[in-house]
Formats: structure tokens, C-alpha cells, sequence
């Protein structure tokens, strides 16, 4: 914008020392003939009232293109973020045309208006053509009768930023709900798949041709978390026994209950509770024990095991397409998980192509995205057993499994993490509305949805959040 304002003034005094520099010539002419002071008090009287007149019309001029220039960018930086959160092209074109015709109500006069705007780059940028020129009657003496407000070299963009200069890489660890009550109706699953995928799209679109990339994982959850099965004898300790029985007496009669170690994960117990340091001894994840062999005595499906971080959207799209559902839901262990996956420290379990970047690192963002349907309801005790099953003890850490990931959201906010919180379908539930708040970064970071649009909404919001718009000139 300014290289154009020097260039406008640069030949306005070109033409302005033109102009003065043949009254000069006049004046010498009439002072060597006549000497007529009057006349060379009329010329200087004319140079005087051009320059005030053209710095009166490079006013208007300078105000004029400042409001054009203030009244594109908003157009198309709301034509953009329509775009991406779901609205077609048509849609945000003519958006974007009402706000810039909205803006420009109080702009001077202008001789023409052609300004309009297009989609291209695949819809990854909003461009903006045509002109617009003032009128100029005071330099008009001296053959510059319009200034234009913009020239087509000049011509705002609003490009989504990841698509050419993303200012940073992305950590995203996407936990979602799929408990049983997910399939009740398993609409609600279906609303959760397909707004999950409308996020890994916009945040993983242009990861082939940008320097900077984003990363997802996906962390389901029921009662339990399913990790790959190369990191479960690195997680839990191995000298737990296969099966634990409890023996229970109702008056003179006892009763045994058998319960199986599984290939899934409940929480963890001991100083490490909350935290992401490394699983070692003194500081291991439980393994979850069932009485029910289905899913391997896991309460989750071998289709829901945790996918760790990576580049590739096709993995991504395949894990959340092929979610299902069953079990309860012990959302801090969903949680905790969520955490692990962007947490450097776990180095000794994370493949290497999947290792988190460390905390603090230029130019790196991590964000947690937690996602439920209901409260967070189920914890193990010391042994891993469901409490609430015959012969089982109390929470293992003595707190419900909503408080206890209120304390690993806290963990996780405290080491910059972003976390973003979004309650479906919730019915009122206070208890899980409350959860999800004190989760969240802050308000703007929470999301409650009644509907599976809503919740596609709430997802979209999100990515839109991640992915800036720039305005490029």
C-alpha cells in the first residue's frame, strides 16, 4: 500500500514541478518585459492554490483508500472463514460483497466501483479484483482528474495461512467419546464421525505442500483406553497376575468373582497420577481387569485403539471412520491419554515417527480436543477392577473420574497445552457441563452441541480456530 501512496506522490510532483516550472518561465518573461508585479502576485497566487487544492484532493484520496482498503479486508477475511466452516463458495462471495458494500456507505464519492470477488487456489484463497478510482477536482487543472484506490497488483487476498506461510506446526490429540450411549441412537456416533473428519481435514489439508505441518492423534475411550499392543508391556507392570479373584460373602454364603486382565489401560495411581512423566516402575498405568470376555475383557473395541501422532490424514479419516462403540465411560482416562500422545516424555513408549516435539519449542503448537457425550463416571480401584463390581475397592486415587481429569487438564494447561472441551448431546448433565468447563483453556475454548449439525459446527470452530486466515496484498 505505501510503495503505491509514493508512487502517486512521486508523480503528482513530477507533474506539479512541470506545471510550476513553466509559470516560472512565464514569470521571468513578464519581469524581464514589463516588470508587472500583479501578474507575478497572480502567478504566485495560482501555485498557492494548486498546492493547497492537490493537498486537499491526496486527503481525500488517502482517506478514501483507507476505508476501501479496511472494507476489503474485512470482506474477505468473513468470506474466508465462511468457507471453511462449511458455507459454499456462492455463499461467501455474497457475504462477502455485503460487508463490503456495508463498510464503504460513508466513503467519499468515488467515480467507479467495480471491486468484486473470487475464490480460487482450490478455495484456499479469497482474491479480490476490479477497481476503483476518486475523483480529483482541484489537481484536475493539471490534467490528473482521478486517483485510483487500488491498482490489480495491490489487490487484497485472504489466503489460509497453512496453505502457503503457516506459522506453526500442530499437535493435535482428538479424544473422542464411545461409550455405549454414543449408539443410543448410534445416530450420535455417526454426527461424531463425520464432524471429527471435517476437522482433520481443514487442520491436515495442505500438509504435502507446507513447511510447517500438522499432526493428529486419535484417543478414543470408553471405560477404558486400548493403546497399540507394542506399547502395553512398557506401560503397565508385567508381574500382574492374569486373573484376580474376589471372594465376596452375603451372609453364611461366600462367593467367588473372577475377574481377567485385559490388553487395556485404566489410570494411573501413585505420585505420577496427573502428570506425563515416562511410565516406569513406581509410576505404571493399571491394566483394566473384566469379568466379561468381549473385546478381550476390554470394555473397548480393537476398531477404537489409540492411533499416536502422524502426518497421514488417510490413517486418521480410516481410525475415526471405523470407531464403534460399547462400555462406560472413564473419561480421565481418555484424558490422560490425550495428554500422553503430546507429551515428549514418553519417549520410551512413542514410535519415533510418532514422538511428540518438546514442550516449548518455536514455532509448535499443542492442543488437546476432548470430547464427550455424558459424565465422566467410571473409575478402577488399586487393582484395576471397576468399582462398583463385586468385590471391588474404592477409586484407586480417591476421587471420581471427572475430578480426576479436571486435575490432568489443569496438568496439561500448566504445560501450555490448548485445550479445547465439547459435551454432546448433554441433557443438562451439570456435573458434565462443569467437568468440561474448568477442562477447557477458557470459555471461548468450550463447546456444548444439542444437534449433530451443532456438533459439526463446534468442530469446525475449532479448526477454523487453528487455521489462520492472512490478508496478503
Amino acid at each position: 500500500m505505501f510503495k503505491h501512496v509514493r508512487k502517486q506522490a512521486d508523480a503528482l510532483r513530477s507533474k506539479l514541478a512541470s506545471r510550476l516550472h513553466g509559470l516560472e518561465e512565464l514569470s521571468q518573461f513578464n519581469r524581464a518585459e514589463h516588470g508587472n508585479v500583479a501578474m507575478l502576485f497572480g502567478l504566485m497566487l495560482m501555485t498557492m492554490c494548486l498546492l493547497i487544492g492537490g493537498s486537499v484532493d491526496m486527503g481525500r484520496w488517502l482517506n478514501a483508500r483507507d476505508q476501501t482498503f479496511s472494507a476489503i479486508d474485512a470482506a474477505i477475511l468473513a468470506a474466508g472463514r465462511a468457507i471453511q466452516t462449511g458455507s459454499t463458495e456462492s455463499e461467501a462471495l455474497a457475504l462477502a460483497k455485503r460487508i463490503y458494500d456495508s463498510n464503504t456507505k460513508t466513503r467519499i464519492r468515488v467515480m467507479e466501483d467495480s471491486v468484486r470477488f473470487m475464490v480460487k487456489d482450490n478455495g484456499a484463497t479469497i482474491a479480490t479484483i476490479g477497481k476503483v478510482a476518486i475523483k480529483t477536482p482541484f489537481l484536475g487543472f493539471i490534467n490528473i482528474e482521478n486517483l485510483p484506490l487500488f491498482s490489480s497488483d495491490e489487490a487484497p487476498e485472504a489466503t489460509t495461512a497453512q496453505d502457503r506461510y503457516e506459522r506453526y506446526n500442530r499437535e493435535v490429540a482428538l479424544m473422542l467419546d464411545v461409550s455405549g450411549s454414543m449408539c443410543s441412537p448410534c445416530s450420535k456416533r455417526d454426527d461424531m464421525k463425520a464432524a471429527a473428519k471435517d476437522l482433520v481435514e481443514i487442520l491436515m489439508k495442505s500438509n504435502a505442500n507446507s513447511e510447517f505441518k500438522a499432526r493428529v492423534a486419535v484417543v478414543p475411550f470408553s471405560g477404558d483406553v486400548r493403546p497399540p499392543q507394542t506399547m502395553l508391556s512398557l506401560i503397565t507392570d508385567i508381574t500382574t497376575p492374569g486373573a484376580i479373584t474376589k471372594v465376596v460373602s452375603s451372609g453364611r454364603k461366600n462367593k467367588s468373582y473372577t475377574y481377567y486382565k485385559s490388553k487395556c489401560v485404566g489410570e494411573r495411581t501413585g505420585a505420577q497420577r496427573y502428570t506425563n512423566a515416562a511410565p516406569l516402575i513406581g509410576s505404571y498405568v493399571l491394566p483394566a481387569y473384566s469379568d466379561s470376555s468381549s473385546n478381550n475383557y476390554c470394555d473397548i473395541s480393537t476398531a477404537d485403539t489409540v492411533l499416536p501422532l502422524t502426518l497421514d490424514k488417510s490413517a486418521v479419516l480410516d481410525r475415526i471412520d471405523g470407531l464403534q462403540t460399547g462400555g462406560g465411560t472413564a473419561g480421565h482416562v481418555g484424558t490422560a491419554w490425550a495428554y500422553y500422545m503430546l507429551s515428549p516424555s514418553w519417549s520410551n513408549v512413542i514410535p519415533s515417527i510418532s514422538l511428540p516435539v518438546d514442550f516449548g519449542t518455536k514455532s509448535l503448537k499443542k492442543i488437546a480436543i476432548l470430547m464427550t457425550d455424558g459424565e465422566y463416571n467410571l473409575e478402577r480401584d488399586s487393582e484395576g477392577i471397576t468399582v462398583g463390581d463385586k468385590g471391588s475397592g474404592s477409586s484407586a486415587n480417591g476421587k471420581t473420574s471427572a475430578q480426576q481429569a479436571v486435575e490432568i487438564c489443569n496438568q496439561m494447561k500448566n504445560d501450555g497445552i490448548e485445550v479445547f472441551t465439547v459435551g454432546f448431546d448433554l441433557g443438562g448433565n451439570y456435573t458434565a457441563i462443569n467437568t468440561l468447563n474448568a477442562c477447557a483453556t477458557d470459555s471461548s475454548h468450550n463447546y456444548l452441541a444439542d444437534t449433530g449439525e451443532q456438533l459439526k459446527q463446534a468442530f469446525r470452530d475449532i479448526a477454523v480456530k487453528l487455521t489462520d486466515l492472512y490478508v496478503s496484498k
